[in-house]
């Protein structure tokens, strides 16, 4: 145990030993100048004063340079911090969260559909020390980024997965710019496909297509009640012709459903058979 723990304390040794190479990297002029930039501070106190003292905001962080060499301890803040004059210099990050839109990307799908598809992303610098020393403009960059892994990704889909899959898609394109954009200190929160444009042409062909589908539905729906009907006018036909009173019954129902709507026109149902036995006489 005693090995193990005396083999993990060696980088630990290593990396304070590079801390203080850093720290010792300016050299002995660079001292010096160190020096006389301290002592031009003190000899024109306190008009110096407003150029030395900074303030970093609570939303912010600073990332100081001492004779162009990053100051060892990564980004400061929030705080009041002094800056030497001629021989120190800083630059702030913003860390809260930023948001952007991406611009409609004409995209060819797996199914050779072109579409246009937007979308919006969210992030924030994690790491305000390799967003400045890693990458010019990490804003400009992690938005070029955004635009090409939107081509990509739709690039791999058909168009009723584009269609329906959009939480799937921003996931993946989520994760895809979170990992191409952690050596540069941002964190990708949220990704969010807004709007899905597909041509006018096949606008129509799906529209006419939907119309269709429906009126096959309707005319499914229309022949599966008729044959309901059919089914119980047999039904009732069949209790009908067992029982002659029923029919007499059903009679006089109609005539009172016909009496209450105010009707002057009464119909009087005649056997079938009568109608027979005087045809048959005249012949």
């Amino acid at each position: 145990m005693e090995e193990g723990q005396k083999q993990e304390m060696k980088p630990l040794r290593t990396q304070t030993a590079d801390e203080e190479e850093v720290s010792e990297g300016i050299g002995c002029c660079g001292w010096i100048l160190v020096f006389f930039s301290f002592l031009f501070t003190l000899l024109t106190l306190p008009l110096s004063i407003w150029m030395c003292i900074k303030i970093v905001k609570e939303y912010e962080r600073v990332v100081i340079f001492r004779l162009g060499r990053m100051v060892p301890g990564g980004a400061k803040g929030p705080g009041l911090y002094c800056i030497l004059p001629c021989t120190t210099s800083f630059i702030r990050v913003d860390i809260r969260t930023i948001s952007f839109d991406i611009p409609p990307q004409e995209v060819l799908t797996k199914d050779s559909v072109t579409v246009s598809v937007d979308g919006v992303v969210y992030y924030h610098v994690q790491n305000a020390t390799l967003a400045v020393a890693n990458i010019t403009n990490a804003d400009a960059a992690t938005r070029l980024l955004a635009q090409t892994t939107l081509r990509n990704v739709l690039g791999t889909k058909n168009l009723a997965e584009i269609l329906s899959d959009r939480e799937e898609i921003a996931h993946n394109m989520q994760s895809t710019l979170d990992d191409a954009t952690d050596a540069w200190g941002i964190k990708v929160e949220r990704v969010e496909i807004k709007d899905v444009k597909l041509p006018l042409q096949l606008q129509r062909a799906m529209a006419a297509e939907a119309e269709a589908t429906r009126e096959a539905r309707a005319k499914v729906i229309a022949a599966e009640g008729e044959m309901n009907a059919s089914r119980a006018l047999k039904e009732a036909s069949m209790v009908i012709a067992e029982s002659p009173s029923a029919l007499q019954l059903r009679y006089l129902q109609t005539l009172n459903t016909i009496a209450a709507e105010k009707n002057s026109t009464i119909i009087f149902p005649l056997p079938i058979d009568l109608l027979q036995a005087f045809t048959g006489s005249r012949k």
